[in-house]
């Protein structure tokens, strides 16, 4: 029998279809661009693939999803550490409702914020490599709590090269 967690994690990751390149995300200056790093939401990563999903317990009792460009997904299955230029994940955080069709069930409920890293050693040299935006309504966050992105991931996960995420089997 299927949990109630992992038919929310099949509904959420139903739209989820075959990558599709995507050149860059960063632009400075761009009106939605998130301060210090000047990320931007990349076009088309809805149609990226999937790397892995993740739920967040309380306070924040979210189902996420994380999503990566081509690049990004040739690291994770060769095991390449650092992720070469280029790299570049999303992750899809939301809320979590009670099914309608399906009493034991929770599903998402629209995507409460949108986080991106962009991998450029030349343009990140002082965050490892790595640009962060963090985006809600599509709108980037102000600049205090992007300032918290790179501190948090140099606390936690400096040796896997500053990425929370694992490869989902």
């Amino acid at each position: 029998m299927t949990s109630a967690f992992q038919y929310s994690i099949a509904l959420s990751f139903a739209a989820i279809g075959i990558a599709a390149p995507y050149p860059g995300a960063a632009e400075k200056g761009h009106e939605n661009a998130s301060p210090i790093y000047g990320v931007t939401i990349p076009e088309g990563y809805r149609d990226w693939k999937f790397i892995a999903p993740a739920e967040e317990a309380p306070p924040l009792d979210e189902l996420r999803a994380v999503l990566g460009n081509d690049i990004a997904i040739n690291a994770y299955k060769n095991g390449a550490l650092p992720f070469p230029d280029g790299s570049i994940l999303v992750k899809l955080a939301y809320k979590r409702k009670q099914s309608a069709e399906f009493a034991p069930a929770t599903v998402p409920e629209g995507p409460t914020t949108v986080q991106v890293m962009v991998k450029d050693s030349k343009k990140y040299p002082a965050s490892h490599g790595w640009g962060f935006g963090r985006f809600v309504d599509g709108n980037p966050v102000d600049g205090a709590q992007h300032k918290t992105c790179l501190s948090c991931h140099e606390s936690k996960v400096k040796d896997h090269d500053y990425v929370f995420t694992r490869y989902a089997p």
